[in-house]
């Protein structure tokens, strides 16, 4: 069985959070990102010690790095990355969507998983 620290964006909520559960069950060391941090430390809560969780917007590359900064020695050497934080806006006909909405997408879905891929 393998294990290590993985990386998990957007694990809040859903798959993210899934996957975080799943893999600190099975032996890992799990940092968990996300903008609600009152989530993150449920995790913490119900994970415990082998969880780091990281409060930030995954388009705030300052925040982010401000986080990575602070990541305790234990959790410095990530062997795996999920870039699960996403989000879904602007599904309408595209003459009905706010074009602030596809923005928002754009910078959540590809820019917010380019900057922490990069990092």
């Amino acid at each position: 069985m393998m294990s290590g620290t993985i990386l998990i964006t957007g694990a809040t909520s859903g798959f993210g959070h899934a996957t975080a559960k799943l893999f600190a069950k099975n032996g890992w060391k799990v940092i968990g990102t996300g903008r609600r941090a009152e989530r993150l430390a449920a995790l913490k809560d119900e994970i415990g010690g082998a969880f780091h969780g990281m409060v930030f917007d995954i388009t705030d590359e300052a925040a982010m790095a401000s986080e990575f900064a602070a990541l305790p020695a234990e959790f410095q050497e990530i062997d795996v990355l999920v870039n699960n934080a996403g989000l879904a806006l602007g599904t309408a006909t595209a003459p009905n969507v706010p074009l602030k909405d596809w923005h928002t997408m754009v910078n959540t879905n590809i820019t917010g998983l380019l900057n922490i891929t990069h990092h």
